[in-house]
């Protein structure tokens, strides 16, 4: 069993930033992978950023150059520092295991002025 909290989400203006981190409560050796997805009102859920056991990372086109996903093996925790906000952003972002088997609460972001 595997279990997720996300934080850091919140309000931002177009332009913004934001970093949110999702802490794991097994030690990142036994996770071959975490990602980033999220789901705005009326969509359908939208995988965002991925990064492997090794360090290796992938990233939606609607993110790319904007996003980056990286990872605190220490505290088994996985960020996504998010950049350059634009309001198609908005929406609830959730983090994962890269097998999908365990999920996070969510965390909301929005970004409007």
């Amino acid at each position: 069993q595997v279990q997720l909290v996300e934080s850091g989400g919140g309000l931002v203006q177009p332009g913004g930033s934001l970093r949110l981190s999702c802490a794991a409560s097994v030690s990142w050796f036994r996770i071959t992978g975490m990602g980033w997805s999220r789901q705005a009102p009326g969509k359908q859920r939208e995988w965002v950023a991925g990064i492997r056991s090794g360090s290796t990372t992938a990233y939606a086109d609607s993110v790319k150059g904007r996003f980056t996903i990286s990872r605190d093996t220490a505290k088994n925790t996985v960020y996504l520092q998010m950049n350059n906000l634009k309001p198609e952003d908005t929406a609830v972002y959730y983090c994962h295991t890269i097998s999908g088997d365990y999920w996070g609460q969510g965390t909301q972001v929005t970004v409007s002025s």
